[in-house]
């Protein structure tokens, strides 16, 4: 709901893959802060390349207009592909598409390469290069974060629609105009809040 987009391609060695694992690599979503932040530096030190693609909130809800958020993933993706120095042989992807091989499609509209694209659900989960990449993308989320919350001066947590402190925030700061810049517009949750107040407005006039 609040704060970019942030994607990483990470390409490591076959024989280091599993160096990931014995650090202690898995889903980013299983880890505390503090572990990704751990990771984060020894992670750059067995993987080969890290391309770390960010897209602004106002980027997006000007994006969303045009494509859906798997399309713009895609996008970024591919983007990510064509920016690598060394091509991978094979590419696992965390596919967000609820048919997970249609957005290898998606993908090859935005980069003709000859590696082998794998999109699969739950990769961050089964392989340790996306595991990776998922604490990268996390770690560097995060920290695009915090610098948010000290513009604003306010603590409204992750920026996630399932956190209560960002939906808190959403509620009470919505009218504020250095705010809206950070703002998902697009995103469902975003819009039930922004009905909600206005239909809370025509009760109070």
């Amino acid at each position: 709901m609040l704060g970019p987009l942030v994607i990483c391609l990470a390409t490591v060695e076959k024989d280091r893959e599993q160096e990931l694992k014995r650090i202690g690599v898995k889903d980013s979503k299983l880890l505390t802060p503090k572990k990704r932040e751990h990771l984060y530096g020894k992670i750059t030190e067995i993987c080969n390349e890290l391309v770390v693609m960010k897209t602004t909130a106002a980027s997006l809800n000007e994006e969303m207009k045009k494509h859906s958020l798997n399309e713009i993933e895609a996008m970024e993706l591919g983007k990510a592909l064509s920016l690598i120095k060394k091509p991978p042989e094979i590419v696992h992807i965390d596919s967000p598409d609820t048919v997970a091989g249609r957005f290898c499609t998606r993908i090859r509209k935005y980069h003709t390469g000859n590696e082998q694209l794998i999109c699969e659900h739950k990769a961050d989960f089964n392989y340790p290069i996306c595991s990776a990449a998922s604490i990268i993308a996390k770690v560097e989320r995060d920290a695009v974060i915090e610098e948010i919350k000290k513009e604003l001066c306010c603590n409204f947590g992750s920026g996630y629609s399932s956190d209560d402190r960002t939906i808190k925030f959403l509620k009470e700061n919505m009218h504020r105009e250095e705010v809206h810049k950070y703002i998902r517009k697009e995103w469902a949750t975003v819009e039930r809040l922004k009905q909600r107040k206005l239909s809370e407005f025509d009760a109070d006039e």
